[in-house]
């Protein structure tokens, strides 16, 4: 019943593999983490070519635009003739800092607990950043 027009916003992530299942999909857009416009929408929301579609991923806001609306699930190759991203550099530098351990502190898993000469060492470099 439904044509190539009317695919539903839910349907539509899940088929161009940006979420993967529909119902996490369906889930994220009740949650109000799926915006067109700036609008929060339900997942029947039906979408159209050159709709732009916000997705909070936290730390980033990724942004995409809707090129042509499909129904079933896509290979990865070709989701990128469905969808155009555009999402700005600096919110995909906020996901890869987030990613990261931080700079001091971290431990290599295996290590086991830091001797007190190092806690001490690690103390002072706490101490000395909560300075600047």
């Amino acid at each position: 019943m439904t044509t190539e027009n009317t695919i539903r916003i839910d349907k539509f992530l899940w088929a161009v593999r940006l979420f993967k299942t529909r119902s996490s999909a369906s889930e994220a857009c009740r949650k109000g983490k799926i915006l067109i416009g700036g609008v929060p929408v339900k997942p029947s929301r039906i979408i159209s070519p050159g709709d732009i579609i916000s997705v909070k991923k936290m730390p980033a806001i990724f942004t995409w635009q809707v090129l042509e609306p499909v129904e079933k699930r896509l290979p990865a190759k070709m989701v990128s003739n469905h969808i155009k991203d555009l999402t700005p550099e600096e919110e995909k530098e906020k996901l890869n800092l987030a990613r990261q351990p931080a700079s001091f502190g971290y431990r290599e898993k295996g290590t086991g607990r830091p001797t007190k000469k190092e806690r001490r060492i690690i103390d002072n470099m706490l101490d000395n950043h909560s300075d600047i």
